[in-house]
């Protein structure tokens, strides 16, 4: 269950009172205002940004072919604030967006791009610009990859189990209450259309939408509902697309786990690019990373999607420096050989930190076409504070320590980041600086914080908390400059039927006033609370950077070959670890279906960009024994001494 949206309602006040002729009067003027000066306003603002042209070319606030919209009640195919909005169940909700945003949902257009958030970001036939355009983003966490804080509800069904590896075996033993298909309720209902708006609504831009490689596939053994979560994937770029939104793709679980936690899929060890299934574990998510691909750079989808992050939170720690960084540029060069390079060329390649320092990545990759560094910066994970949020710090201000902290700990170093490196953002953050909180550290873990009671007890937040509780989410943003809060929404515990963890939730704080209403505010916060003068970023980018050349240096490629000269941790070399073979079908992901829209639209959009690339997908070798795909070890099966190339 969601936190109620103050914009759920369908009736106001207003039409529950008996109308008079002045109202009237107000309405009637209303309606031929919007009727005559809409459509000129949306053909001047996206004059102002066009530098593509939507798919078919259509102006915005056009009427289209005639083809009814069942989306709006009055059948309009664009809107602004307090236009309705029919959902697919039948309810309507009136569209509430002060800061200059529209919609726009055309069926005979159904790849339409002029819709636009607000009005200090460019529509969606509009070029992006990192540097000039802000992204003030907010992730759709616990979504299609479940994680137990953010639905506990979910797991507290199923006690046992930690992650979704664990809850997907549970549920399909469940078959009296559906088995494993009960995820798609949650996969229906978790983000809805209402969100979408709430979120433009909220000033925002982009979305962070994490994604797991079981919405293309499962192998045997593997126990995630497979190809289903990419039909919610899909509703949901109508969605954004509608509401102006951008999407930044986030690769979240890949085969074997990169990272061992629970977001990863499975909680454990690291068995991608690590131990003795790590290279095959590998070769499959640059598979899967090049389906991707092929799909989200598509003419009719690579404006709503111009961010791909690769893979999430890649352990490099155990993982090694040189493996990770010559799968990057593999990664780097299979994209762009899809894609093409240069501005414009497919999405921008994000790149997580790896939870090293951001100067550890200074030079990486320098001369690579458009990689973005993505940085997670948390002081929840970073051990035990208890300084409180509802005391004033050194400014005076509310907030104790931690908005000062924020900036001074984060604000230079993103700026350093940005010059030394290249665009750097911050792919998730909260509005929490401690680990309080149901499951934040897993199904089993609490936090030792003595003052967790007053952080989970939202409803009991005095005045005085929610100031602290906003300068610091303020100085954050701040200072990363570019972010993406995690996460958009958190559900309540099944137990207790509240949401136990709530500076998580970005809609809860929006709502009830810890998180600012207008996202502009975070803008110039660290003025405020910090004691450095952080080290200006100009917004002017290496050329690479931002896709207007492009060169990597023989000696990068040399120091960091493809496949790598060794896998940590893995008891055999390199040339007799565990593959696959590339003679598979090859999978293409379906795009969306529309009925009302003409072929001439539709059928060009098959899921697949480049014809060119034609080599099959990967399958395991006939003949070959491969250990667990988790772990990897050679317990049931011995251990080769020689290269398995099939029988």
């Amino acid at each position: 269950m969601s936190p109620v949206s103050r914009y759920a309602t369908p009736q106001s006040k207003w039409y529950r009172k008996k109308w008079n002729i002045f109202p009237l009067v107000l309405l009637v003027v209303a309606a031929v205002f919007a009727a005559v000066f809409f459509p000129l306003y949306l053909r001047k603002t996206t004059q102002q940004h066009v530098s593509t042209k939507s798919s078919t070319g259509a102006s915005p606030g056009s009427p289209g072919s005639g083809v009814p919209n069942p989306s709006s009640p009055s059948g309009a195919t664009s809107g602004v604030d307090g236009s309705l909005i029919k959902l697919q169940n039948g309810t309507e909700f009136t569209y509430r967006n002060s800061f200059g945003g529209y919609w726009v949902q055309d069926p005979a257009d159904p790849f339409n791009n002029n819709a636009r958030p607000n009005s200090w970001t460019p529509p969606l036939n509009t070029s992006w610009k990192w540097g000039e355009d802000r992204a003030f983003g907010v992730n759709l966490g616990g979504w299609l990859v479940l994680e137990p804080f953010i639905t506990p509800d979910i797991y507290q069904r199923y006690p046992g189990s930690k992650d979704e590896y664990d809850l997907s075996l549970a549920m399909a033993a469940d078959t009296a209450n559906g088995g494993l298909k009960q995820l798609e309720n949650h996969y229906d209902t978790f983000i809805t259309e209402q969100d979408i708006a709430d979120i433009a609504a909220a000033g925002l831009n982009f979305l962070r939408v994490p994604l797991a490689f079981w919405a293309i596939e499962t192998w045997p053994g593997e126990p995630f509902l497979a190809k289903t979560s990419w039909k919610y994937f899909i509703r949901l770029l109508g969605w954004a697309r509608k509401y102006g939104l951008r999407i930044y793709l986030d690769f979240h679980a890949v085969p074997g786990s990169q990272n061992g936690y629970n977001h990863s899929g499975k909680q454990g060890s690291v068995n991608f690019l690590n131990g003795n299934m790590g290279l095959a574990n590998a070769q499959r998510t640059l598979y899967y990373i090049r389906i991707l691909t092929e799909f989200i750079s598509q003419p009719e989808y690579k404006d709503l999607i111009p961010a791909f992050g690769i893979v999430n939170e890649a352990l490099i720690q155990t993982i090694g420096r040189e493996e990770m960084f010559g799968f990057y540029l593999k990664a780097h060069d299979m994209i762009r050989e899809i894609t093409g390079y240069g501005e414009g060329q497919g999405p921008y390649i994000m790149v997580h930190d790896g939870f090293q320092p951001l100067e550890y990545w200074t030079g990486f990759l320098a001369g690579s076409d458009r990689v973005v560094l993505d940085s997670h910066p948390y002081f929840s994970f970073a051990g035990q504070n208890d300084a409180p949020l509802d005391v004033n710090g050194d400014t005076g201000l509310p907030g104790g320590p931690w908005p000062i902290a924020a900036c001074d700990g984060w604000g230079s170093t993103f700026n350093t980041s940005r010059k030394n490196f290249g665009i750097t953002i911050g792919g998730e953050f909260s509005s929490s600086p401690n680990d309080c909180g149901l499951y934040l550290l897993g199904i089993k873990a609490t936090s030792s914080n003595p003052n967790c009671a007053t952080f989970d007890d939202w409803e009991s937040y005095t005045d005085q908390f929610k100031e602290g509780a906003r300068n610091y989410f303020l100085g954050s943003a701040d200072a990363i400059r570019d972010w993406f809060f995690w996460t958009w929404k958190i559900a309540p515990s099944g137990a207790s039927g509240k949401i136990e963890i709530p500076l998580w939730s970005y809609s809860l704080g929006w709502q009830n006033g810890w998180i600012p209403k207008d996202p502009r505010d975070t803008i110039g916060a660290c003025q405020t609370f910090s004691k450095k003068e952080p080290k200006p970023f100009d917004g002017q980018y290496a050329p690479w950077a931002t896709g207007t050349t492009s060169s990597i240096p023989d000696a990068t490629r040399a120091a960091f070959p493809w496949p790598p000269a060794k896998v940590s941790h893995a008891q055999l070399p390199v040339n007799i670890l565990p593959t696959y073979t590339n003679t598979a079908p090859i999978i293409t992901l379906p795009p969306a279906t529309f009925t009302a829209a003409p072929a001439k639209i539709t059928e060009p959009v098959k899921g697949w960009f480049d014809s060119k690339d034609s080599e099959g997908g990967i399958s395991p070798i006939q003949g070959c024994q491969y250990p667990d795909r988790y772990n990897g070890n050679y317990t049931d099966i011995p251990l080769p001494t020689q290269p398995c190339t099939g029988t």
